[in-house]
């Protein structure tokens, strides 16, 4: 049985639950190894382009950031044949010039969390140490710039995403902390999304949309859940309308760098791989069976 075309996923955040111009669509529900996917994919086309949707929060954001499970989401995208991901989220501004309804593309993630044991597919006889320099795709990263900017949106292309654990929003001691490491946006979900993506082979890109400036600007007030969902709402609109102009430039092969980065990656011996873990990952690592 031959392999589907490559796809598109895209994760969506806070507010956005669907995308314009998915046309054939349907619902899948999908199982991985590693357990359920936040919710059910959507299915569908858009420019002729298969496209797989997943609300990374459930449908009426239901999940907490740290009650995700992202090795089930992106492993739920990669057996579909996802080889790019577009990573939408919300987050705080660290500085003045990044301001709410701006859009950030981060080239760089600091992690500041508690959970990384479960940002990993490998383990149990499988040894796997992917590159991580450099995170983010920037031949995504540079499609999604443009065409925001055609669209007359504010685009910031490049920056540091602290990742937190949440779900609290940061207290002042943090954000100035954030602030004076020179970072440039907080958030709390795209960074081990990332990570799995690059041991999965998909290239991703994170596509942030600013909400407030987090605590650190003591004239403003401090983020809450209410002060954002107008901005929310906007941001979501924006996302509508950027992401149809990006699947369309996605290139129809998956040969950029991050399409093959287990070549270097995997340390354990073939021989040593246990058939079991062979099996779990079998989407993963059908290449080299």
């Amino acid at each position: 049985m031959s392999e589907p075309s490559p796809a598109i996923g895209i994760i969506g955040g806070s507010g956005l639950y669907q995308i314009e111009g998915l046309e054939n669509s349907e619902e899948l529900a999908v199982d991985t190894p590693f357990g359920k996917p936040s919710d059910s994919l959507i299915s569908g086309r858009v420019h002729d382009r298969q496209v797989y949707f997943l609300a990374r929060h459930a449908r009426g954001h239901r999940l907490l950031p740290t009650e995700l499970n992202h090795r089930a989401n992106i492993f739920a995208l990669r057996s579909l044949n996802v080889r790019w991901i577009l990573s939408l989220g919300a987050v705080g501004s660290l500085h003045e010039k990044y301001a709410p309804r701006d859009i950030v593309l981060p080239s760089q993630f600091f992690d500041r969390t508690s959970r990384r044991q479960d940002w990993t597919f490998f383990g149990d006889g499988i040894v796997a140490h992917v590159g991580f320099a450099d995170p983010v795709s920037a031949n995504l990263r540079a499609i999604i710039a443009q065409e925001a900017a055609n669209l007359g949106y504010t685009v910031h292309n490049g920056g540091t995403y602290v990742n937190m654990d949440g779900p609290a929003f940061s207290t002042r001691a943090e954000s100035e902390f954030h602030r004076k490491m020179g970072f440039d946006i907080v958030g709390m979900t795209n960074l081990p999304e990332a990570k799995l993506a690059r041991e999965a082979e998909i290239s991703l890109a994170s596509m942030n949309f600013v909400t407030d400036y987090d605590c650190w600007k003591i004239e403003d007030e401090p983020v809450s859940a209410q002060t954002v969902i107008g901005h929310l709402l906007a941001n979501a609109d924006a996302a509508r309308k950027i992401l149809p102009m990006v699947i369309r430039k996605i290139p129809l092969e998956p040969d950029w760098p991050e399409h093959r980065v287990l070549d270097f990656a995997l340390v354990t011996e073939r021989k040593l791989w246990p058939e079991a873990t062979v099996k779990k990952l079998e989407t993963i690592l059908k290449r080299f069976l």
